[in-house]
């Protein structure tokens, strides 16, 4: 059976071939969503620093709101429209029968895929150093599939759900980009010791799919274990593929160990549609002192913003805005508190922005 293609992986890691900062191309309309909290403030940064590059692309503003019922149908219809997407966060309540919007906005697109990638960055003190890890989580079923109900008073039942179909679709995404970022290893995260038919049916799509990519090492990791491991020896860990809820957990344990959530990109991609957004949340898209503050972190968002400029094949763009990041970062001067500095969103954005030339 012949391998299943994957455009969009080699344009989320397209290097650009020279250092020209300029395009000919026609800018590219992008939907916004600043979202909740901290979303607009750091939304807002990468508005500004796309203007300073004078990168091709505008953008769609939509607000839309974590206690909202449902995504605007309108705001659907942008996405697939322009093809790409980026977000800020979205909080979801905590209980009281709200749905995620987070999750309908995968589901109703099809972003099946989530890639977080967890990476240390030089001049930033960690515990553990070379830490490269990228998280590929399965999006649409398992856990979060939604299918509760109370069978009697004090008794409710949650439904996983694991399919052929999907644990299929997401090995094989793992694998392309494993092969794709020329990465050595893919680890498949299971607790089929367990759950025995659900997860012993993603494993076993994750084998029948390793076996078609014999030059990449394939291992499996139980997800107790998995979380032990990782903050152990991050290092052994290369490329990581994981049904639903153990992908949120094993990404945002991995972006703590490679200095945080605020520096960690991320994207949600599908067959069509691309939606770009923090990596990694740890619950901090609604903390209110940061916000009155002004002082969360953009450096995450900007990141992710680069790997949307590069699936808009936009890659000297990308680089120009990766390397200013790195650059700041690693010089210390302008930090937010959360990376050890004390310094407001702002100031973080405009030391990125003096070191775009």
């Amino acid at each position: 059976m012949a391998r299943k293609s994957f455009p969009i992986l080699k344009q989320l890691i397209q290097q650009s071939t020279n250092r020209c900062f300029t395009s000919s191309a026609s800018p590219r309309a992008v939907t916004l969503i600043p979202g909740d909290g901290v979303g607009p403030l750091v939304t807002d940064s990468v508005e500004q620093v796309m203007q300073a590059m004078k990168a091709p692309v505008y953008f769609e503003r939509y607000e839309v709101r974590g206690d909202m019922k449902c995504i605007p149908e309108e705001v659907i219809d942008s996405i697939k429209k322009n093809k790409v997407c980026l977000k800020g966060g979205l909080k979801t309540p905590v209980g009281g029968g709200v749905s995620s919007l987070n999750v309908q906005m995968r589901k109703e697109l099809d972003l099946y895929a989530s890639i977080v990638h967890c990476f240390t960055l030089p001049g930033l003190p960690t515990r553990h150093e070379d830490v490269d890890i990228v998280v590929i989580r399965e999006n649409t079923e398992g856990e979060y599939a939604g299918l509760e109900h109370e069978v009697v008073p004090g008794v409710v039942e949650s439904l996983k759900v694991i399919t052929k179909y999907c644990s299929e679709r997401i090995a094989k995404f793992a694998f392309e980009y494993a092969d794709v970022n020329k990465r050595k290893k893919v680890t498949a995260v299971h607790k089929a010791n367990i759950m025995k038919l659900a997860d012993g049916l993603f494993l076993e799509s994750c084998r029948e799919i390793a076996a078609k990519y014999p030059e990449i090492q394939y291992e499996e990791i139980i997800v107790d274990n998995c979380c032990m491991q990782l903050v152990s020896r991050p290092e052994q860990f290369d490329v990581m593929v994981t049904p639903n809820l153990y992908g949120n957990l094993i990404a945002n344990t991995a972006a703590g160990i490679a200095g945080g959530t605020g520096l960690m990109p991320g994207g949600n991609v599908g067959a069509d549609q691309a939606v770009f957004e923090q990596g990694a949340s740890a619950g901090n898209v609604g903390n209110e002192k940061i916000l009155k503050l002004k002082k969360a972190n953009p450096v995450a968002l900007l990141l992710s913003s680069a790997m949307m400029l590069r699936h808009l094949e936009f890659p000297s763009f990308a680089d120009r805005l990766e390397t200013a990041v790195r650059h700041v970062i690693e010089e210390g001067k302008f930090r937010t508190k959360d990376v050890g500095g004390d310094s407001t969103t702002q100031e973080v954005v405009d030391a990125i922005i003096a070191a775009l030339d």
